[in-house]
């Protein structure tokens, strides 16, 4: 497999035969409003796209994880082709994205093979409590091929059961986390920080743990400085990997 990340939880994922764009946000850096009541009011996102919107879209199929604007943008509305091969998490997201006038959308459920590559829907927990609650459902998805390692994207959420669960059942050999702790004012964060990253090393030591979502929203308060100085105390740094903005991954 070939990971590239691209910004935020936007990658492009080459497995199985088949190339992958996962939660497109592909607008200008500082073309949104900063997120409501969340320190560090700046406009978003935080970060210039590393590659051009053309290089990014060539991909067989659209993976939309959760339908927050930081995942599926403005920008992506306008910029995918109406008749791209999308994939939502339910049934609810995707009638949502048709009526953005895309044509080809499944909801994860519902298609569970693709060529040789298998895809599993997991779930997560998008924060705690009264926010965890408002954020709504999210996914992760798990991806098996008999000749690539078995790949888990967690998506947007914090270390909980649903996470354990799909490490116990997959026994992922790659695993993608949406690092950064993103939060509001009120409240515990809503993606994963070092210690929900460690705990995820911790289930599945023998895995190779990528971090993504990280540096271009302005919540997520965790820098890759802070996360790696973290990794490099626990003697982690050759099973965790912080990649920049338009690294390539290869696994």
């Amino acid at each position: 497999m070939k990971i590239r990340q691209i910004r935020n939880a936007t990658i492009v994922l080459d497995y199985g035969g088949f190339t992958f764009l996962i939660d497109p946000y592909l607008g200008a850096k500082g073309a949104y409003p900063p997120i409501m009541n969340t320190a560090n009011q700046v406009n978003n996102p935080t970060a210039e796209l590393p590659v051009s919107v053309e290089d990014i879209l060539r991909a067989d199929t659209v993976i939309v994880t959760h339908l927050h604007p930081d995942h599926f943008d403005a920008a992506a509305i306008k910029s995918l082709s109406k008749d791209a091969n999308m994939i939502a998490q339910s049934d609810e997201d995707a009638e949502a994205i048709r009526k953005e006038g895309f044509h080809n959308v499944q909801a994860l459920d519902r298609i569970s093979q693709m060529g040789d590559v298998r895809l599993t829907r997991t779930r997560g927990k998008h924060g705690t409590g009264e926010i965890g609650q408002l954020m709504g459902n999210v996914s992760g998805i798990v991806f098996h091929h008999p000749d690539e390692k078995t790949l888990y994207i967690a998506g947007d959420t914090i270390w909980c059961s649903d996470v354990e669960e799909a490490i116990d059942n997959h026994h992922p050999e790659v695993i993608i986390v949406n690092g950064g702790a993103a939060q509001f004012l009120q409240g515990d964060p809503i993606t994963m920080g070092k210690e929900d990253i460690y705990r995820t090393y911790m289930a599945a030591p023998q895995s190779t743990i990528i971090v993504s979502h990280m540096e271009a929203v302005n919540h997520c308060l965790l820098s890759r400085r802070e996360l790696t100085g973290f990794i490099e105390e626990k003697g982690l740094t050759s099973h965790i990997v912080v990649p920049a903005d338009g690294e390539t991954i290869i696994s």
